[in-house]
Parts: C-alpha cells; structure tokens; sequence
C-alpha cells in the first residue's frame, strides 16, 4: 500500500508539472520573450532546481492541516486520487485550477470521512490556507498593477519599441524566477504527502523530509513540466489580458515574489491563484476592458470549486478503498 501510494504522490506530481506549466512559462511565451521550446526547457530546469530551496510547505502538508497520528495510507491515496482527478477534469477544460489547492481539498475530504473531522488542524487550515488563498491573488492584482503605473510613470519619456525590446530580455529573467518559485512551493506538496505516507508507515520518527523524496518529487514535476501545458497556457497566456512584454516582466516578478515568500513561511498558496491575479493586475493598468472579465470569472469559479470538489472525489475514493480492504 506504501508502493502504491508513493506512485500516485509521484503521477500527482507529474500531473502538477504539465497542469502548472502554464504559470511559469504562458506570459513569457505569449509576449515571444521566449518561443515554447525555449520556456519549456527553462522551467523544467528551473522547476527543479527551485524544489531544493526548502521544507516549510512540505512540513505543512505533512503534519500542519491533519493529525499525522490518525493518518492511514487509505486516507493519503484517496488524497491523492481525488486531487489527480480534479487536475485531469480542469486540464481537459483548460482551466487554471490550483493543484495545490486539489491536494489540500483531497487530503480534507479523505480525512473527514476516514478519520473524523476531529482530524483536522482548524488553525493550520485557516491561517495556512484560507487566509493565504484569499489574500495572495489579491496581492498579485494590486502589486502588478502597482508596479506596472510605477514603470509607465519611469518610463513615460521612452520610445516604446525600444523599451519593448529591453523588457523581453528582462523577461528571460523573470521567468526563470517565476519557474523557480513554482519549483520552490508546488515540488513541497509532493514531499510533504510521501513524507506523511512513510510517518504513516512506521518509516521515519517524524514528518522531516528525507533526501531522496526532494529528488522524487523535483524530478517528477520536472518531467511533468517538460510535458507542456498547451490547453492551461492559451488560457493564461491569451485569453485573460492581452500582454506585452512589460506586462510579462511586471506580472512574473510579482507573483514569483510572492510564492518565494510564502513557501518561507510554509504557506502551501496556489500558483495559479497568484500568477492569474498579477495578470489581472497588470492588465487592469491599461484600463478595465483591457481584462477579459468573462475569462476571470470561469478561473474564479474552478478556483472556488477546487478544494470542496478535490475533497468529494477524495472522500468517494476512499470508500472504495475502504471497502476493498485498503489500509
């Protein structure tokens, strides 16, 4: 059951990589700062290198929402089962949704309905996750618009071609921090989960992660990066604003800011919250109509779904499992 669940935390990983491509790579392939191949590399190696940046989110996950002591590996599958689910139905309708808040939901819903509501963590869930969901897109949009009137008031004597040119090589840049900050928060998840797995087991003393599950997991997202996301990235990318290359720079250091930020305090925040309210933002700075508020909302609506639907398919898969005889 221990195998099992380490290949459904890894094929949720994987999952993750080409579900969240998007996020890291869409505003830079959108304003060609970068062609798809290009994006795609970068984050890949970026992905990777960004899971070793710490713990925090992992140790969140792992024992910060649920009580790691009535947590059977039943539970964790279900988790895992019902957050992969949710990722493939909303990947397949190319919308954003947040993996991370797939996995939480999955992990909520499974532990209510194998262990109790008693189970959860009320404090963790609220001030690690609740909070956190509301308030990091919300800081994207006022930070990225912000930001944006800050660099057309700078810049406001400039040519534009010009300044075209010098912001898609800034870019470059801003990608590749955006790719390692979704490296940084999203490979914890994976880490957390196993880690949670083999306390469950009688593996390890306490939810510390060990060596190899950073390697997994990075690896894992990694390769699923390199897969692409091409339905997600159309969505991020064209439909939500229209971007050019000082709109990518502006919404990319925004939102990898914020994601570094949070997994230093162990905030397991969505990507895709974060990097579609810096789009929204910077698009808002050249006017409301420059936002496609239709698009907004069909993200906002999967975004208030993801957590209780992820825990449903969770819950569902657990009494499966139950029923089969899963421990």
């Amino acid at each position: 059951m221990l195998a099992f669940v380490v290949l459904l935390a890894i094929a949720f990983d994987y999952t993750n990589g080409f579900h969240d491509t998007a996020n890291s790579i869409a505003t830079s392939v959108a304003t060609r700062a970068l062609s798809p191949g290009q994006a795609i590399l970068m984050a890949t190696a970026f992905n990777f290198i960004g899971a070793f940046a710490g713990t925090a989110v992992a140790k969140t996950i792992g024992s910060g929402l649920v009580d790691d002591q009535t947590t059977t590996q039943a539970i964790i599958a279900a988790a895992l089962i019902g957050a992969i689910s949710w990722n493939m139905i909303t990947w397949q309708q190319g919308l954003p949704s947040s993996s991370s808040h797939a996995l939480i939901g999955g992990l909520l819903g499974a532990t209510i309905i194998g262990a109790g509501v008693g189970a959860l963590k009320i404090d963790g869930i609220v001030n690690k996750v609740l909070i956190p969901m509301i308030t990091s897109p919300l800081a994207g949009f006022a930070i990225a618009f912000t930001l944006m009137l800050a660099i057309y008031w700078v810049f406001r004597s400039r040519r534009r071609k010009p300044m075209a040119a010098r912001f898609r090589r800034l870019q470059v840049g801003s990608a590749a921090f955006m790719a390692f900050a979704h490296g940084s928060n999203d490979a914890q998840k994976t880490m957390g989960i196993i880690t949670l797995a083999l306390f469950s087991a009688g593996l390890i003393p306490d939810v510390t992660v060990p060596t190899w599950v950073i390697v997994v997991s990075a690896t894992a997202l990694s390769a699923g990066t390199a897969v692409g996301g091409w339905r997600i990235m159309k969505t991020m990318g064209q439909r939500v604003a229209k971007l050019e290359p000082v709109h990518g720079f502006a919404a990319e250091t925004t939102a990898a800011s914020i994601l570094f930020a949070t997994a230093h305090f162990g905030m397991p925040v969505s990507t895709t919250q974060v990097i579609s309210g810096s789009i929204m933002g910077v698009g808002a700075s050249q006017g409301a109509r420059a936002v496609r508020w239709g698009v907004a909302r069909r993200i906002l609506y999967a975004w208030i779904l993801t957590i209780p639907a992820a825990g449903i398919l969770a819950a569902l898969a657990w009494v499966v499992l139950n029923a089969i005889g899963a421990q």
